[in-house]
């Protein structure tokens, strides 16, 4: 197949091509950056914006699958200027829909966010139709792009896929960063440094490993049912001490902590529910925490030394 992903050259879309790739398919990527990786698996580069409308469709034409995965901002900053959130991103899903209408795609798979479109107010684990009480502007967007996608397959017949992701984590993530805590967490330990937790380390989060991730993908391309929002998880919920205390046995050794007062926005527990996933694609979650800490801190270790 032909398939066009957008945002390809960060974390998630450097291990989905290499999988695509693998697969045989043709693979476009419409991005801002052009990574070097993308020539290796000979990707055919588009660099720009979503919300360039002669740049998007050049890129869609063609095209049999289309995964949206690029966004213009990140929870952390997106409240900063909510009109550019939804211009830059809402705009450019639209901008991708059309265009993907125009051209008869056979599906849009659209990589949402399910730490962000649900809020913190929600019962645990969650399912697909849990309130959406979104906290910032970055989950508000996700939302509505869900929501654009649900108006095209009805009244445009376009097939189109929203998957809310949780926490996903592993090789070729940024470990250098305020971003990601697994990374961050296993740069830290093995560097000798304490890693700073906020409250007591209790608070339980669900984090997916990228080899699962991008298997729920590629399932979600080729499995005609696939339509709708389906959260994708690590079907637990881990806490930040257990996670530590994983990564410490993946070390040999304790990692240092620090323990800062806790935050009021903190929610105690957050994890989804994934049956849908089981029943729709066949997937679940095949690589448990201790494995996937195992691989990820053999990657950072492996790209230190390169350096």
């Amino acid at each position: 197949m032909k398939i066009l992903v957008t945002g390809g050259s960060g974390f998630l879309g450097r291990n989905l091509i290499e999988r695509l790739a693998a697969d045989g398919h043709e693979i476009s990527c419409l991005d801002r950056f052009e990574a070097p990786f993308l020539a290796d698996f000979g990707v055919r580069m588009f660099k720009g914006d979503i919300y360039e409308r002669v740049l998007v469709e050049e890129a869609v034409s063609g095209q049999d699958v289309i995964i949206h995965m690029a966004c213009t901002v990140i929870p952390k900053t997106s409240n900063d200027d909510p009109y550019f959130d939804v211009m830059s991103n809402v705009g450019g899903a639209i901008r991708l829909l059309d265009a993907s209408v125009a051209n008869k795609v056979r599906k849009f798979v659209f990589i949402s966010s399910g730490g962000t479109v649900y809020g913190s107010s929600v019962k645990t684990p969650i399912v697909e139709d849990s309130p959406n009480n979104p906290d910032c502007s970055y989950g508000i967007t996700k939302l509505a792009i869900e929501k654009y996608l649900r108006l095209y397959r009805k009244v445009k017949g376009l097939s189109t896929c929203s998957l809310r992701l949780a926490n996903p984590y592993g090789e070729h993530q940024r470990y250098r960063s305020t971003q990601g805590v697994v990374p961050v967490f296993c740069y830290k330990a093995i560097m000798g440094e304490p890693v700073e937790i906020w409250g007591d380390g209790n608070v339980r989060r669900d984090f997916v490993y990228i080899g699962d991730v991008v298997e729920a993908i590629v399932k979600s391309v080729s499995t005609v049912e696939a339509e709708g929002e389906i959260n994708i998880g690590g079907g637990c919920a881990t806490s930040l001490n257990h996670l530590l205390d994983a990564i410490g046995r993946s070390l040999g050794c304790s990692v240092d902590r620090c323990y800062l007062p806790s935050r009021i926005f903190d929610v105690p527990v957050n994890y989804l529910d994934i049956g849908k996933a089981k029943r729709l694609l066949g997937w679940t979650p095949q690589t448990g925490i201790d494995e996937g800490l195992r691989r990820t801190i053999a990657w950072i270790r492996s790209d230190l030394s390169a350096k």
